[in-house]
């Protein structure tokens, strides 16, 4: 397992509007812009399959929260990790562990985790998502089913 250095990946996440196309009849789409010292991510949400894991991201994203964290953990070939306010230190051994304060249940839904798919991390309860998320590099169909899908890449 490899993670990448907490100055390499300092994460802003901002939840914004960006409008539909010019069809006439689309809406506008809520999306979550994160910026990163790699790169901008622009994620849209499965409102639908996952309302309160959608809202909680939101609503952590909107008061700030994810602001200054890092990627804390990284596999290359699977997944990036983050969301967890413990990162924001240079206390490594801590980073995995932070939250909010509270816990959501679980919304499994049928999505696939495929490539680009944002999902809640969680420990082995599959009650205990708050505010880390991952984002699969590849196909982990193996994940299906116990983990919240509510986002895509």
């Amino acid at each position: 397992m490899k993670t990448f250095a907490k100055s390499a990946v300092v994460v802003w996440v901002l939840v914004g509007i960006l409008m539909g196309g010019p069809v006439a009849g689309t809406e506008a789409k809520e999306v979550a812009v994160i910026e990163t010292s790699k790169g901008t991510i622009e994620i849209s949400f499965f409102e639908d399959k996952a309302p309160g894991h959608v809202e909680n991201f939101k609503k952590l994203a909107q008061k700030g929260f994810y602001n200054d964290t890092t990627f804390h953990r990284v596999i290359p070939g699977f997944m990036i990790q983050g969301g967890d306010p413990n990162s924001k230190d240079e206390d490594r051994s801590n980073d995995g562990f932070g939250g909010p304060g509270y816990t959501i249940d679980a919304e499994f839904n049928d999505i696939s985790h495929d490539r680009g798919i944002v999902s809640m991390a969680r420990s082995r309860d599959p009650n205990s998502a708050g505010s880390q998320f991952f984002i699969v590099v590849k196909d982990s169909h193996f994940l299906d089913g116990k983990y919240t899908v509510f986002g895509k890449v």
